[in-house]
C-alpha cells in the first residue's frame, strides 16, 4: 500500500523559512571562504574552517526545518537522532573538503571542479542521510531518474558558488551569489522530495524515535545560535563586508622594471639630476 506524502503540511511557511536559512549559510560561508583569499596563509584555515561549518550548518538547518513541513497521512513520522547528528557532521566535513581545495588552489579549472564536486556530493549525502534517519511504519523508496537530477543540482549549484566565493567582487556580490545558492539548494532538497515514495506495511506497529517538533526543533538552537554569531563576525570585519584586501599587490608589469631601494653604507651621498646639470651648466664658460 502506498502512502499519502506530504511536504507541505504548513503551506509556504516552512519552503520560505528553509530558503532564508540556505541563503544566510551560504552568505556567510561565501563571504569567510572570500575573507581567506585576503589575508595572511596563517590565518587562512580558521576562515575556511568558519566557513565550512557556516554553509554546512545553514544547508542542514534548511533540510529540516523543510522537513518539519513532511508528513505521511498514514503514519506518524519519526526521527533517529544519532543518524541526524551525523548528517550534520557529514554536511560540514564534505562542504569543507571542498572549501579548503577552492581556499588554497584557487577558484578556477580542476580546484574548482573537483571542489565544487565534493561540496555538493557533501549536501546531497546530508539530504539523503538525513532522509535515512526516519521512522515510519513504512519503507521509502526513490525514483533514480530524479535521485540522479537533484544530485546534479547539488554539484552545479556549489560549484557555481564556490567559484563566486573566488571573484572577491564585494558584499553585494556575494549576496546575489548566495541567492542564487539558496534557490539551488532549496530546489535540490524539493527535487529530491519529489524523487520519494512511501510504502507502507501492513501492521500498525508504532516507528521508534522522536517525534519532528520533539527532536528538530531542539537540535536547531545549535545551529542557529552558530549562525548568528558568525553573522556578529561578518558584521564587525569591515574587510569582510567591503570584499577588500588589506594588503595591496605589487605591480607587475611586462617592461617595467621593479624600484628597488639601495642602501649605501658610504661614500658620497647621492645627487639629484637636476642638481648635476646646474653644476655643469656652471662650470662651462660663458662666452660674451
Amino acid at each position: 500500500m502506498q502512502g499519502t506524502v506530504d511536504g507541505f503540511t504548513y503551506g509556504l511557511v516552512t519552503p520560505l523559512v528553509a530558503y532564508l536559512m540556505a541563503c544566510l549559510g551560504g552568505a556567510l560561508g561565501l563571504r569567510c571562504t572570500t575573507r581567506s583569499m585576503l589575508v595572511a596563509r596563517s590565518w587562512r584555515a580558521g576562515w575556511l574552517a568558519l566557513g565550512s561549518a557556516a554553509i554546512g550548518s545553514g544547508i542542514w538547518t534548511m533540510h529540516f526545518i523543510a522537513m518539519m513541513g513532511f508528513s505521511v497521512e498514514q503514519t506518524p513520522v519519526h526521527y533517529d537522532r544519532p543518524t541526524t547528528f551525523a548528517s550534520l557532521g557529514v554536511a560540514i566535513v564534505m562542504v569543507g573538503i571542498g572549501i579548503f581545495i577552492v581556499g588554497y588552489r584557487g577558484a578556477s579549472g580542476a580546484a574548482l571542479f573537483t571542489g565544487g564536486t565534493i561540496t555538493g556530493l557533501g549536501v546531497a549525502s546530508m539530504h539523503y542521510l538525513g532522509m535515512a534517519g526516519m521512522r515510519l511504519n513504512g519503507k521509502l523508496e526513490y525514483n533514480t531518474l530524479t535521485v540522479s537530477a537533484s544530485v546534479v543540482i547539488a554539484v552545479v549549484a556549489a560549484t557555481a558558488a564556490l567559484w563566486a566565493a573566488g571573484q572577491v567582487r564585494g558584499f553585494l556580490w556575494s549576496v546575489g551569489a548566495s541567492l542564487v545558492m539558496g534557490l539551488a539548494v532549496t530546489g535540490m532538497h524539493y527535487t529530491g522530495m519529489a524523487a520519494l515514495s512511501v510504502h507502507l506495511h501492513g501492521t500498525s506497529s508504532s516507528p521508534g524515535g522522536d517525534s519532528a517538533a520533539a527532536l528538530l526543533a531542539p537540535m536547531m538552537i545549535g545551529p542557529l545560535a552558530f549562525l548568528c554569531l558568525a553573522g556578529v563576525v561578518v558584521m564587525f570585519d569591515p574587510l569582510m563586508v567591503m570584499g577588500k584586501p588589506d594588503w595591496t599587490p605589487a605591480e607587475n608589469r611586462p617592461g617595467v622594471p621593479a624600484h628597488t631601494a639601495v642602501r649605501r653604507t658610504g661614500g658620497r651621498p647621492p645627487v639629484r639630476r637636476g642638481r648635476v646639470r646646474a653644476q655643469r651648466r656652471s662650470r662651462t664658460p660663458q662666452s660674451w
